[in-house]
């Protein structure tokens, strides 16, 4: 009896304690990799995405006024929160790469406090590197204008290649 009760839970130990999913590996030209402290890769200890992995992510689009930007713009690409989620990180701060290498150091709660996306799309056109792009770290200033400032402007990175999440 002890057996069967022991290799019941054992059973249902392994049904509910099931690892999640690996990440699928890209097909497309790799444009972000993510490193640090995540669960989930796909590449060597890291986790890199092509344009349409990133483009399935839950996102959102924002209609603004930017500094970098004339007049009203809208910004289309996944929540960084959907991101983080999607790889499993779990530290405190990420350190967003450009290709020019230039990095900002940005909250994680940035990312969980606020609706902030890495734009993919701006005016509904695909971003090209000339355009900021491929990936542009937007926050929400259509939701939070109190965001609207130099504080969150030094986080904006564009042409972001790279991500790495610190504990």
């Amino acid at each position: 009896m002890r057996a069967k009760v022991l290799a019941s839970a054992a059973a249902l130990a392994m049904l509910f304690c099931q690892p999640a999913l690996a990440l699928d590996a890209p097909t497309d030209p790799v444009i972000l990799t993510i490193t640090g402290a995540i669960t989930e890769t796909n590449s060597d200890g890291a986790a890199v995405f092509d344009l349409p992995m990133l483009q399935d992510l839950p996102g959102r689009t924002g209609t603004m006024e930017t500094p970098w930007t004339e007049g009203e713009t809208a910004f289309d690409g996944p929540l960084l929160r959907a991101l983080l989620e999607e790889v499993g990180a779990h530290g405190k701060t990420l350190r967003v790469t450009a290709l020019n290498d230039y990095s900002a150091e940005v909250p994680v709660s940035d990312a969980t406090d606020y609706e902030t996306i890495l734009a993919l799309a701006m005016n509904g056109k695909p971003m090209s590197v000339r355009d900021k792009g491929p990936l542009f770290m937007v926050y929400p200033f259509d939701l939070n204008p109190e965001l609207y400032n130099e504080k969150y402007f030094s986080r904006s990175v564009w042409q972001i290649k790279a991500i790495e999440v610190i504990e």
